[in-house]
């Protein structure tokens, strides 16, 4: 269990130093890929509704978690250090957390100079609404929305997952605890990949993607309510509105269309006294989203870097307290 903390907190040490690997061999680039191939294969075979979608999401969690058992047991055979190694590795490949406000930063920066086309081509390459129309407040607040929804699924549930895997494997006698985690990450990683690519509500992917869809609330429920206590401690950290977040997220958390991004997104409305949601263009449809949160400030670059410091504070908490319970469990559970 110690090896397994270990590798939790210097996974997110490393993806807060150097952000997203390039690698070609990035697990998460090669499970979109091979998402990509089964879809192909499963059209051909005409398996494109429900079905199909299901045969999707086992293969995909299936070779993406023998593959790495797999390439494993070939590691340990080399030398025990090398499978501490791949779990390093995978681990800080399976988070965003620099990522996240990377790609935030130079929109408030554009923001702050005043060049608006540019905010807006820097927000179009994180968000799939159309930006062309946006004012300097709609392209702060989405900003600041894309930073707190993804808040859950690039962070925190793979830090849940493995933790949580990783305790019950030592429960029930697995001499790797850290092994397991991975696959608890891995697992996830797929599932969230696999929403990204064919969980949407189009023609094309209804009921083709809906299980993967339906798989990625599910794997993100007890993350997404569990980030209202660790936002809670985040603010407090960051010198935010921690009770005012906790107030405005039990009220609006479920008026979001999903059942799990509201949330996070919430809570950090009220936190920054802001309003987030509203009417949104997607490809000249807009949708009626739920306002969220009463503030009556106006979102700028300033609450974009809030977020992200509020975002950076909590993901840091969250990872002590995942490390800490498993050291602590250890002598607990034998």
């Amino acid at each position: 269990m110690i090896n397994a903390a270990v590798i939790l907190i210097s996974a997110l040490a490393l993806d807060s130093l150097l952000g997203d690997p390039p690698f070609p061999f990035h697990p998460v680039r090669l499970i979109g890929a091979t998402i990509s191939a089964f879809e192909k294969l499963l059209r051909r075979l005409r398996w494109s509704e429900s079905g199909g979608g299901i045969v999707l999401v086992t293969m995909t969690i299936g070779l993406a978690i023998g593959t790495y058992l797999a390439l494993r047991q070939f590691l340990a055979g080399l030398h025990p250090f090398l499978t501490t190694v791949l779990d390093l590795y995978l681990a800080y490949s399976c988070l965003a957390l620099k990522d996240l406000c990377k790609h935030a930063e130079p929109i408030a920066e554009s923001l702050t100079r005043g060049d608006l086309t540019q905010a807006r081509t820097e927000l179009q390459r994180i968000v799939g609404r159309d930006t062309s129309n946006l004012t300097p407040e709609g392209v702060a607040r989405g900003a600041v929305e894309s930073v707190a929804e993804n808040f859950v699924d690039g962070v925190l549930s793979p830090l849940f997952w493995y933790s949580l895997v990783a305790v019950f494997s030592h429960v029930f006698g697995c001499p790797a605890p850290a092994a397991a985690g991975i696959v608890g990450m891995l697992a996830f990683k797929a599932i969230s990949t696999l929403d990204s690519m064919v969980g949407y509500r189009s023609d094309h992917y209804l009921l083709f993607g809906r299980p993967a869809a339906r798989f990625d609330d599910l794997a993100n429920f007890l993350p997404a309510r569990l980030s209202l206590i660790i936002l809670s401690l985040g603010a407090v950290l960051s010198g935010e509105k921690a009770r005012a977040g906790w107030k405005i997220s039990r009220r609006d958390r479920l008026k979001h269309l999903s059942p799990n991004a509201g949330h996070s997104e919430s809570f950090v409305a009220g936190a920054l006294g802001i309003r987030m949601g509203g009417p949104t263009v997607y490809q000249e449809q807009t949708v009626e989203k739920p306002w969220l949160g009463d503030g009556d400030e106006e979102v700028g670059p300033q609450h974009i870097r809030r977020c992200c410091r509020l975002i950076y504070r909590s993901s840091w908490f969250a990872s002590l307290v995942f490390a800490a319970a498993l050291l602590g469990l250890r002598p607990l559970l034998g």
